[in-house]
């Protein structure tokens, strides 16, 4: 998705006129969706120029969760709780929607980004015993191992002696 700055979004409302083109073609022409331009219109609308801006995009969960709530108990579409909470783009808000429906409010935490630090504690920790089921599982294994290494030790004895003595017979 192209990032638009907040001059040229104010430029291409301003430049629209409703009674000479539509929102559809107007937005066509410009480059982008109706939907955008619909929602770029309703945010000049509710907050002028401000409204255009681009805003930070972490947000708290209690936001999150009064924006749902908005939602919810007035009825208003995701572009229109979107604008009104100046919210950088509608589909966040689906977004967040969906994780709560899916995964309730934990889901609508903010996830940590990039890999893991790592602790040096978790080096210099010795290492925790093998439970005593996978013990029994380990000392199985190996008196498995060991027998078929007694049978392969034989088994090479015998070809061993096989191959010195041919079969010599005295007269």
């Amino acid at each position: 998705m192209t990032k638009y700055t907040s001059n040229l979004k104010l430029s291409i409302i301003q430049g629209y006129n409703p009674e000479v083109i539509s929102q559809k073609e107007y937005a066509k022409q410009i480059g982008i969706t109706r939907a955008q331009f619909q929602y770029w219109l309703k945010l000049y609308e509710l907050h002028g120029e401000e409204g255009l801006k681009n805003t930070y995009t972490n947000c708290p969960v209690s936001f999150k969760l009064d924006v749902l709530n908005y939602m919810v108990q007035s009825g208003a579409s995701l572009m229109d709780t979107a604008a009104l909470f100046k919210i950088s783009s509608y589909t966040m808000v689906y977004d967040w929607q969906r994780k709560m429906e899916i995964g309730g409010l934990e889901a609508l935490e903010p996830k940590q980004k990039g890999r893991p630090s790592v602790n040096k504690k978790s080096f210099n920790q010795p290492k925790q015993a093998p439970a005593r089921e996978s013990v029994e599982a380990l000392e199985a294994r190996i008196k498995q191992l060991e027998m078929e290494n007694e049978y392969l030790k034989k088994l090479n004895a015998l070809v061993q002696n096989k191959e010195k003595s041919p079969n010599k017979t005295k007269h």
